[in-house]
Parts: C-alpha cells; structure tokens; sequence
C-alpha cells in the first residue's frame, strides 16, 4: 500500500508527541480509528496537533491500581501515532476527527504536561519498516472467516460477510485488530507484532481462546 504524500517520512518524524492514553483502544499503522473529543484537554491537543503536524499518539494506559484514573495512569512503552486524516467541530464544541495510523513509537521519556495534555518523547527506530507495504499476511482465510464467525457468534456482533471476504488481507488484519474487543493486554500484544503475518497469527490464536472461554473450554488468556 501506498504512504499518503501528506503523511511524514522517518526522518521527518517528530522527536515529541502528544498522546491520547484510552484503555482499549488500538491503532494501527494504515488503520483508521474515529475519536469524539470532548475533554477540554483533548480539544486543546486536537487543536494544537491541526495547527502543526496534525499527528497524536495512540497509546494505552497500564492496568489501573488504587481507582488510579485512565488519563494519569502510567503508559506502556509502545503506541502508535494516527495524522488526523478528517475532522468536523459540532454546535457544542466537540471534534469529530478521523486518525490514520503512520508509525508505532516506543516512550522513551514522558515530558511535563501542556495545557493539560501529555507529551512523550518518541523513539521510531524499532519501526521505521511501519512506513514500508508489509501486506504479507500469509492468511488462511477460510480459517479465519471460521474463526471469526464463532467469536462473533460469541459476542453478539452482526457483520457483513461479503465486505469481509472482499477486503484485502492486510486491512482485514489491521481492522479486525481494531475493533474487536479484546482485552486491553491482548491489544497491546496484537500492536507489538514485529509484522503483519504475526499479527494474523496472534489474532487467530485470541480468536480460538475467546471462543473456548465463552463456550466453557481451559484455555487459559495469557
């Protein structure tokens, strides 16, 4: 796939990024995640970041201990940072914005807040290859679409089968990953895949243990 010619190179990557820590919540390079920013904190970081590079860090806060909330919770080390590809404001203020994956970064330091938002200083190195086409998933579709259809069986969850069967392997990973909801260790392990073809790999794997748990199987989630 293609790089976008608005998005950054490696090198022009920045050294500081705003984060947004959602427990939950995953992006993935070339995936699109929808956000509805209320908080003032983070319509000043919506703000900022389209007054500049128009990128924010995805990034998932740590388990929480003592009712610690979400947004002051220690981060793990690996996110991801979405260029804001859309964005709409409402009559009430909020921002309805569309972030599409760029690059995974590790935390190497977290700085001092900015009107209210955090800042991390980013190290991109480990994954200059995000901004590459890995496309090979080397996927087993009819597998997958098995798999898939007893999780989501499982869950409740209606989807459109021919839209699935027709999306390229590569997104479908990379959207599956998204949005089905996993727990939040499980999202953070599905984004520290060195490549897509581990990641369809892991994928499968937390299919098959969500389906054995909901039908009373002894898996054990790792």
């Amino acid at each position: 796939m293609s790089q976008s010619p608005f998005d950054p190179s490696f090198d022009d990557l920045p050294a500081t990024l705003p984060v947004f820590p959602l427990p939950g919540v995953l992006l993935l390079p070339r995936g699109k995640l929808p956000l509805n920013i209320f908080e003032p904190r983070y319509l000043d970081m919506t703000r900022d970041a389209l007054a500049t590079d128009r990128l924010i860090g995805m990034i998932q806060p740590m388990p929480a201990t003592g009712g610690t909330e979400a947004g002051s919770r220690a981060l793990y080390r690996i996110g991801c940072a979405g260029r804001i590809t859309q964005f709409a404001e409402t009559d009430d203020g909020r921002f309805l914005i569309t972030l599409t994956g760029v690059c995974r970064f590790a935390v190497d330091e977290e700085l001092a807040s900015m009107r209210g938002y955090r800042r991390v200083v980013t190290d991109w190195g480990p994954f200059e290859g995000d901004l590459g086409d890995d496309c090979q998933a080397d996927l087993d579709r009819g597998l997958l679409v098995d798999r898939l259809k007893r999780y989501f069986d499982a869950q409740g969850i209606t989807a459109d089968w021919d839209v699935i069967e027709e999306t390229p392997d590569d997104r479908l990973v990379t959207t599956l990953a998204m949005v089905c909801p996993f727990e939040s260790s499980e999202k953070q392990a599905l984004l520290e895949c060195d490549s897509l073809k581990a990641r369809a790999s892991m994928m499968l794997a937390l299919l098959d243990m969500a389906v054995a748990d909901t039908n009373g199987g002894d898996h054990a989630r790792h």
